[in-house]
């Protein structure tokens, strides 16, 4: 018998990026735990990955090539070799490309996986020098980053090693219990060492009920609260005087904005009482070290990215980034240096490709004909062909009902490379088997913590399972493209994904990676990045007041845009559907993913909806009822939660949920295809619903 212990990464959208070993029998995994060499990593790994042999050992994967037999979205499918796959995938592609252009050609991908190798480099390269339309990747983040940057100028932000050393720590967005586990041990240390903990959310998350006081305000108004606690920060002389005048830009103009948000007002605004508001400012600004967990959730409104960059505020002005464990985290994915010119090849993209968001990829499939409304403009030519690789859009796009419709058009040529059949698969006429991390090479970088990461192959790939890097290599090949670009091998991607002569990535030798699976960034122990300023925006200060917002036409100030629904911005719509509705992780689901694995599943039991025993009593609704949720968009179902985890006015959808394995509905069947302000992100919790029983 033959062990081994392989290093290797987690791939999945966290921003823990874990340290995995691997134990190897005979070319078979036998454990996958948590590297305890690894400081974040620190020997454990979240409920899911946990148990990652059960996701790549699993009985529902797809191992080979499949064409569909059967009706769009039944799933019928029958076996068929590689050849006759990719050379069906290619004498599509130039046919479409023939007879339309190479632009109704459409790459959709997202980040199912999130290395570098397979998430960004050869499938690029093939769809740029194919001349397919170009994917603008905004379903997550692109609001907080545009946000953040315009504020503080990259995604660099306070160590999440340093947390436990916080005496305020304010999760606002969030919830690291479920969605950054490696962060909670920081948390909860420094809440053993005496520090105060306070949870910004509509809901009382698992994250929240360990926290000393929730906030708990109303969807999308953050950018409120933020613009008030600076209104009484500043009137009350609360700043840090000294950090402001060398390295902030644009004080006296901010100090006049925030005079039209005084707590008085921004509490009708929030749901808060004005006492919340000045207390919570208060503490914030006279606690230090203080520190702010940002995340996505409070940016997936029509105001979203303003909210960020008024958050984003907050530690300039009291000087909170003097200390290692004070400002704010969102992301540190902007501390890594990228080589993405050598990684995506943008030089091969033809001048004047369209780029179409994919947080309305609904719109964009249904494009070459009007939309019922008779609004928007027919997309020219038409979206002919999608492949959709890393990404369930089926489950996790909004607007579910304009989604299926674009997947069930016979016209529509669908190619679907994945582990397992998904929602989105059922609709595929291609489906291509897709190998899980243990069978893939890769390298990370994090977006919560400072280490590049490789993820080395622990076994042969399954069945005739292959990485996209390989597929994209194939198919480039069946398309006659013969630039040496794509016959690099994964480990030659690998080792020219970073800019290894920027000075945070001085330390990072790609041999040694490989080895030792991990290696942190160029920085100081104790990091504290704007402690002196030095902020990488083009003023070099923190940017109160942004020029290059300006630019592109927004307020070059923070100020406060409200959601497109909610009571107070839409009551006509609001006289129908009067409850906000968010939909944020379940704690055993990442997205859609492990969401079919029976163990995860059972853990989660069926959807449910938490709603406040107020709403539940005004509509009849008693604990365990089967409740119907809908809007103009559509309708999901779920069981009824009554409690007072919801506040008033909100109901709660924790997802998501593959359909196929519900009653053919989740919560996306109700939210829009809007988009952000900063960003053209989706707005996922910018919705309003009304909730009955069944």
């Amino acid at each position: 018998m033959t062990t081994q212990i392989i290093r290797a990464a987690c791939p999945h959208d966290c921003p823990d990026t874990c340290a995995i070993l691997v134990t190897v029998e005979d070319g078979k995994a036998i454990k996958v735990e948590g590297a305890k060499d690894h400081p974040t990593t620190n020997g454990f790994l979240c409920t899911k990955v946990n148990r990652y042999l059960e996701r790549t050992y699993s009985d529902q994967r797809v191992l080979y090539p499949m064409k569909r037999v059967g009706e769009k979205g039944k799933g019928i499918f029958t076996r068929i070799s590689w050849d006759e796959a990719l050379d069906t995938i290619a004498t599509k592609f130039k046919s479409i490309a023939n007879e339309y252009g190479p632009q109704a050609i459409l790459p959709y991908s997202y980040a199912g996986t999130m290395g570098l190798v397979q998430s960004q480099s050869m499938d690029r390269r093939f769809f740029h020098k194919l001349g397919a339309s170009l994917l603008d990747r905004t379903i997550c983040a692109t609001a907080g980053a545009a946000g953040y940057k315009a504020t503080i100028g990259a995604s660099i932000g306070t160590d999440m090693e340093r947390f436990d050393e916080a005496k305020l720590i304010v999760i606002w967005g969030g919830n690291p219990q479920t969605s950054n586990v490696h962060l909670m041990p920081k948390i909860l240390e420094a809440k053993r060492r005496g520090a105060k903990l306070i949870a910004i959310d509509p809901y009382r998350s698992l994250t929240a009920e360990k926290c000393h006081e929730h906030i708990a305000l109303l969807p999308g108004t953050d950018g409120a609260l933020a613009l008030a606690m600076m209104n009484v920060i500043i009137n009350e002389n609360l700043i840090d005087a000294d950090y402001i005048s060398k390295y902030t830009h644009g004080y006296e103009l901010l100090k006049e904005r925030v005079t039209d948000y005084p707590p008085s007002r921004v509490a009708a605004i929030t749901g808060l009482s004005e006492e919340a508001i000045v207390n919570f400012a208060r503490e914030y600004a006279t606690t230090t070290p203080a520190a702010i967990r940002l995340n996505y959730g409070m940016q997936r409104h029509a105001g979203g990215g303003m909210a960020v960059r008024n958050i984003a505020c907050l530690p300039a002005l009291t000087g909170a980034w003097r200390d290692p464990a004070g400002g704010v985290l969102l992301s540190s994915s902007g501390t890594f240096s990228l080589d993405t010119n050598a990684l995506e090849r943008p030089d091969l993209i033809l001048p004047g490709t369209r780029m179409i968001n994919m947080s309305a990829i609904g719109d964009a499939l249904l494009g070459d004909w009007r939309l019922p409304d008779n609004s928007g403009v027919p997309l020219d030519p038409p979206v002919k062909a999608i492949y959709v690789y890393n990404s369930n859009p089926v489950a996790v796009a909004p607007d579910s009902g304009k989604v299926i419709a674009g997947f069930a058009r016979e016209d529509l040529f669908t190619v679907v490379h994945e582990i397992f059949q998904t929602d989105t698969a059922d609709y595929a006429d291609i489906v291509l088997p897709a190998t899980t991390q243990l069978e893939q090479f890769d390298v990370h970088k994090a977006y919560g913590h400072i280490y590049v990461l490789a993820n080395n192959p622990a076994i042969a790939p399954l069945g005739e399972a292959k990485p996209n890097s390989e597929v994209f290599r194939l198919l480039a090949a069946r398309m006659g493209f013969d630039d040496p670009c794509f016959a690099e091998s994964d480990e030659e991607i690998g080792a020219h994904a970073f800019n290894f002569d920027h000075e945070r990535m001085k330390t990072i030798e790609f041999a040694t990676l490989k080895e030792n699976g991990w290696q942190r960034l160029n920085v100081p122990e104790r990091y504290a990045p704007f402690a002196e300023g030095n902020f990488p925006t083009p003023s070099g200060k923190c940017e109160f007041f942004s020029e290059a917002l300006a630019k592109q036409g927004f307020d070059p100030l923070p100020t406060y845009i409200p959601p497109r629904e909610s009571v107070q911005t839409a009551p006509n719509i609001a006289a129908k559907y009067p409850l906000a509705i968010i939909s944020p992780p379940a704690h055993n689901f990442l997205n859609s993913s492990f969401a079919n694995l029976p163990s995860f599943v059972q853990a989660e039991k069926e959807p449910f909806l938490e709603i406040h025993p107020d709403d539940a009593a005004a509509r009849g609704i008693t604990d365990g009822d089967r409740v119907k949720i809908f809007n103009d968009r559509g309708t999901f179902t779920a069981k009824a939660r009554v409690s007072d985890k919801a506040r008033s006015g909100v109901v709660v959808a924790l997802s998501v949920w593959w359909k196929k394995l519900t009653d053919g509905t989740n919560a996306n069947d109700v939210t829009s295809q809007g988009l952000t302000d900063l960003g053209a992100a989706a707005t996922f919790y910018d919705v309003l619903v009304e909730v009955e029983k069944c």
